[in-house]
């Protein structure tokens, strides 16, 4: 599945408030304590910023068909429910205007659907946002590793929360050196073989009716 798929989207990320309370004086204090200057915030580094692109991407040799073989994830869902995957087939065409179109098709309660979406191009190549409602909703995308013929790695990234992508332009299994490669980039963000989800290479979605397209252009 892409950036924008039914896991993605089911992440929940808890957001910590924190209630500054100011105290009150004590004994009749005739002023308040100076406040104390806070100190600069760090800038944020995200899991992905440590996942640089492939270099030279040409976003034109990534259009077409990618099947989903392993996903690398501690999404909620896919924790109590990886063992009941459905085949994934993901189709990028473009692009145009600065955009991917995105087609994922995959099946839920035996029923194939279809997924439309917009991956947008950004001043980096081999980076990708999908955007979402707000801009803290956004997914980030690289294209870490590709060869455009057999194989391709992405990283998806929401909330902080990294999700690791094998696909294949065939159904056939890749090689068991592309699958170590795989597990040692997952392994890297934290995710061992536990958090490995196979997807089934078989008897995936053809044509999917009107009434089975989840339209997300442009978000969901």
């Amino acid at each position: 599945m892409t950036g924008g798929s039914r896991c993605m989207l089911g992440v929940l990320v808890l957001l910590c408030l924190f209630l500054l309370v100011p105290t009150e004086a004590v004994g009749g204090a005739k002023s308040r304590p100076k406040p104390q200057r806070r100190p600069p915030k760090k800038p944020q580094v995200t899991p992905i910023d440590s996942t640089p692109p492939s270099q030279n991407i040409d976003i034109q040799q990534m259009t077409g068909k990618w099947y989903l073989l392993n996903t690398a994830s501690k999404c909620s869902y896919l924790m109590k429910h990886g063992s009941k995957v459905e085949p994934t087939v993901m189709t990028l065409t473009g692009p145009s205007d600065q955009t991917l179109s995105v087609s994922t098709k995959t099946r839920h309660n035996h029923q194939c659907w279809e997924i439309l979406q917009q991956y947008h191009l950004t001043s980096t190549p081999g980076k990708l946002t999908l955007k979402g409602a707000r801009p803290e909703l956004n997914t980030d995308i690289v294209i870490g590793e590709t060869d455009y013929t057999s194989y391709a790695v992405l990283f998806y990234q929401k909330h902080g929360k990294i999700t690791v992508k094998l696909y294949s332009r065939s159904v056939d299994d890749l090689s068991e050196t592309m699958l170590t490669k795989f597990e040692q980039l997952a392994e890297k963000h934290g995710m061992g073989l536990a958090y490995l989800f196979p997807f089934p290479n078989y008897s995936h979605c053809g044509d999917v009716d009107q009434h089975h397209k989840i339209n997300c252009v442009p978000t969901c």
